[in-house]
């Protein structure tokens, strides 16, 4: 994480000016100790919005392919990145987020799995498997604008006001991630963050129903 802290310097202040963001509740998430600051995902520039909310240094999942390429690889290294490509190493990765959580971590995850705008982007597992294999506090956080920073389909660049609203973390005591235990902990997740977003109205997309 050696690079995060210049990266911050420099991202948070540009971020806070640029898009005017509203921290809600940002005191909810621990000041210390493992933590997972579980978002919906609207936007490409999520993880740098998630980012604002605390000054933690907060550890972001990225695709494997992008480590392929030596300069980027070392950034997202110095970042804290992890890498993970769907399918036959989702295990390794899935080690070094409880790694990272069992030496007091940060994690940032986007349950959806894509900022596409698919009507229909139900919370995948992996948030709630890594609370219950570690115990790791879990922090439902609701993004509301950066859908019109860039929109995910048309790529349409904006500078919308964006509002980070943080929830009740759910305390999470550590056991075996099993399925009914990592189904029933997303659904609490999910329906923390749709509570998060009732005032708001839904995100701004062109949406896909498919």
């Amino acid at each position: 994480m050696r690079l995060y802290p210049w990266v911050d310097a420099v991202s948070r202040p540009l971020m806070n000016g640029v898009y005017r963001i509203e921290h809600l509740d940002a005191d909810r998430i621990p000041a210390s100790g493992p933590a997972i600051l579980a978002a919906n995902h609207e936007s490409i520039l999520d993880p740098w919005f998630l980012g604002t909310v605390t000054t933690r240094p907060v550890h972001f999942f990225a695709k494997a392919e992008l480590f392929r390429y030596p300069v980027l690889r070392q950034i997202l290294q110095g970042l804290g990145g992890i890498p993970v490509r769907r399918g036959s190493d989702m295990g390794r990765a899935v080690e070094a987020g409880v790694d990272a959580l069992e030496r007091g971590e940060v994690l940032g995850i986007f349950p959806q799995g894509t900022c596409l705008p698919y009507r229909n982007r139900h919370f995948q597992r992996g948030a709630a498997r890594l609370a219950l294999a570690t115990g790791a506090t879990l922090v439902p956080v609701l993004l509301v604008g950066t859908e019109r920073s860039i929109q995910p389909r048309t790529h349409r660049i904006g500078f919308p006001q964006v509002t980070i609203a943080v929830g009740e973390p759910l305390a999470v005591e550590r056991q075996e991630p099993s399925r009914p235990a990592a189904i029933e902990l997303t659904n609490r997740l999910e329906q923390a963050i749709a509570g998060l977003r009732e005032p708001y109205g839904p995100p701004d997309h062109a949406w896909i129903d498919s």
